[in-house]
């Protein structure tokens, strides 16, 4: 955790008897305002503020997040649901009756905003775990499966190769109402029985791509203000589940970076990177000479680059020249540079503000002087496959599909939102896949990746609060291959 941080609570929030009555008290009030959701979603627990959440998984680690409501000693309890193991005669066997370890005992303290992450080591690849939450030595119970799964090794391990099939969720704009800082009027918030669906999807991970809290006025003000809202919107029972269920990547926009439009003039951007470090962490954000949420990392034949369009940014209004940018120069070197070094089969490029379409009422890149051009030039220029953009922040959706002269189409799903106020109407464009445009509807996505090695493909959908396709597409390998490829 960042040395900077400050004791965050006061000392009295961290008695044990307080603490309880505090929780569930308000914890009853917010789910009263919703009007929504019961108790029974995720009964509260003294010493458990939010998650547990699996926060990444390499091959053979994996992290998990863990808030507390005092000072505590976390654990976490694992076993495979099948261990695997390889043979050169069998090749890959099961294994029953693998007995439970115990990951490292991780110190929850107000230095560290009651966050712990526990890193669990030397786990077998390509393997669905069970866990359990201990806090102070006490299995902490819920009523849902505690699960996360390690990625596969793949490449060299099976002759031929066969990359494995996988599922990815992905949405934006998570509003959650609290009567006591939001607006007068109709809550914002929307129906929070989505969160139930998202985790019944049973995704091998979830990229959240922006606008994953919102901060309110008085909150963006100052650290302490955003830490609040993340214990907040993290502490609500109808979240748990989802955040038990699957790993999480994230970027960030607008209004989990600070207010509304933000960019780099931002007074507190270093801190608010801090906060969103502390509740998404990742084995690496930025580079070692460039701070930013940006980060990449690859699941079975897929890797992703998650960008940061806000740390950066130059001020929307700023006078149009080739030298305003979205991602600044260090990032777009950075994005272009692993675009070439990736051997991944897809390239998910997921951004906050949409990428691709021409026409924008908002924030969308087009707007930045030579940020698009450069980066579609280069994608063409250096003959790169596979990139499919994923962004946000519109709260509707759509699926973009733009032709590049000399390349392949550039497709673009943007998805949104989750829970925030759906809009009502989209701005035109002629590169909107038809049948693909959802306004008025809270929505997130899926991505199936699927088929043979040389003839994978991408399936993509929109799905509503009940988990109904809302629109189905099917993209090809072949059809996201340069022409002389």
């Amino acid at each position: 955790m960042p040395k900077s941080h400050r004791t965050l609570l006061p000392k009295q929030f961290f008695e044990t008897g307080r603490v309880s009555s505090i929780v569930v008290k308000r914890l009853t009030l917010s789910l009263a305002l919703i009007g929504l959701v019961s108790l029974a979603a995720a009964q509260p627990h003294p010493k458990l503020s939010g998650g547990p959440m699996p926060a990444w998984s390499e091959m053979t680690e994996a992290a998990i997040w863990v808030q507390t409501t005092q000072p505590a000693q976390v654990q976490i309890r694992y076993t495979p649901v099948r261990k695997r193991d390889y043979s050169a005669d069998s090749g890959y066997i099961d294994i029953a009756d693998v007995p439970a370890k115990n990951g490292p005992l991780v110190n929850a303290t107000a230095e560290s905003d009651l966050i712990a992450v526990s890193v669990l080591t030397d786990l077998d690849w390509g393997t669905d775990y069970r866990y359990e939450l201990l806090i102070d030595g006490e299995v902490v119970q819920r009523d849902y499966p505690l699960t996360f799964k390690t990625q596969p090794h793949w490449r060299w391990a099976v002759r031929p190769p066969q990359p494995p099939d996988l599922k990815i969720m992905l949405g934006s704009c998570s509003y959650i109402n609290e009567a006591k800082t939001d607006r007068p009027g109709n809550p914002y918030g929307q129906d929070p029985a989505i969160y139930q669906t998202m985790a019944n999807q049973r995704a091998d991970f979830m990229l959240w791509l922006g606008d994953n809290v919102y901060y309110r006025e008085m909150e963006w003000l100052t650290e302490q203000g955003m830490r609040r809202r993340w214990r907040y919107d993290r502490s609500m029972p109808f979240v748990q589940q989802l955040l038990a269920s699957t790993v999480h990547y994230a970027t960030w926009d607008d209004h989990d970076f600070g207010p509304n439009n933000s960019d780099r003039s931002f007074r507190l951007k270093g801190e608010a990177l801090d906060v969103f470090s502390d509740y998404f962490p990742t084995v690496r954000r930025g580079t070692p000479e460039t701070q930013g949420a940006f980060h990449r990392f690859e699941w079975g034949d897929v890797e992703v680059f998650m960008l940061d369009d806000r740390y950066h940014r130059a001020p929307n209004n700023a006078p149009n020249s080739p030298e305003k940018s979205m991602l600044g120069d260090a990032q777009m070197q950075w994005l272009k540079d692993s675009l070439s070094n990736s051997i991944a089969t897809f390239k998910i490029i997921a951004n906050g503000n949409q990428v691709t379409k021409p026409q924008v009422y908002g924030e969308g890149m087009v707007r930045f002087g030579d940020d698009l051009p450069e980066l579609m030039d280069y994608i063409r220029e250096a003959k790169i496959p596979g990139v499919l953009f994923l962004s946000g922040d519109i709260h509707s959706t759509e699926l973009l599909r733009t032709p590049v002269e000399g390349s392949y189409p550039m497709y673009e799903f943007t998805c949104s939102s989750i829970t925030a106020g759906s809009a009502s109407s989209q701005v035109d464009t002629p590169v909107r896949v038809p049948g693909t445009k959802v306004t008025g509807t809270n929505n997130f996505g899926t991505i199936e990746v699927l088929g043979p090695s040389g003839s994978r493909k991408l399936v993509l959908q929109s799905l509503d609060k009940s988990g109904k396709a809302l629109w189905t597409h099917e993209i090809s390998q072949s059809e996201l291959t340069p022409p002389s490829q």
